[in-house]
């Protein structure tokens, strides 16, 4: 992986990361003053505000490493950070798609499980992305 494929991705992917964890604590954890509030937290907009710009970035990221690093591993069977690759390779996809549909969809009922997806797939990327550089690291 090129320096600046390795700046993207973590850049973006630090940038998505604490901007989703920022507005998922402002949206679900964090309690308004005032029960009329529309929000949460002042933050809580420009969380999602921040969020949904540092999304594409870091799905272009993605796409930048795919064919120089994550197939070439894939093809290969490479079991230095086999594991932890591959969590990331498995939750991206639902991590995306379900970040696009709790922008788009207006069905009340299907808003609540496809953000719970959406927290879920972007918790366990999360982890892998850290764990995959930990383990790169202790490998070296």
């Amino acid at each position: 992986m090129s320096r600046f494929e390795r700046w993207s991705l973590w850049s973006s992917t630090l940038a998505v990361s604490l901007t989703g964890l920022g507005f998922t604590w402002a949206k679900y954890f964090a309690e308004a003053d005032d029960p009329w509030a529309v929000v949460n937290h002042p933050l809580e907009p420009w969380m999602l505000k921040l969020h949904v710009i540092s999304a594409p970035l870091f799905v272009f990221a993605v796409g930048l490493v795919t064919m120089r690093h994550i197939v070439p591993h894939l093809l290969n069977a490479t079991p230095a950070g086999r594991r932890t690759g591959l969590v990331m390779v498995w939750t991206i996809v639902p991590m995306v798609v379900t970040g696009y549909l709790v922008q788009v969809v207006t069905v009340p009922a299907w808003l609540l499980p496809l953000a719970i997806g959406h927290i879920a797939a972007g918790i366990l990327f999360l982890g892998g992305f850290l764990l995959h550089r930990v383990r790169k690291k202790t490998s070296d």
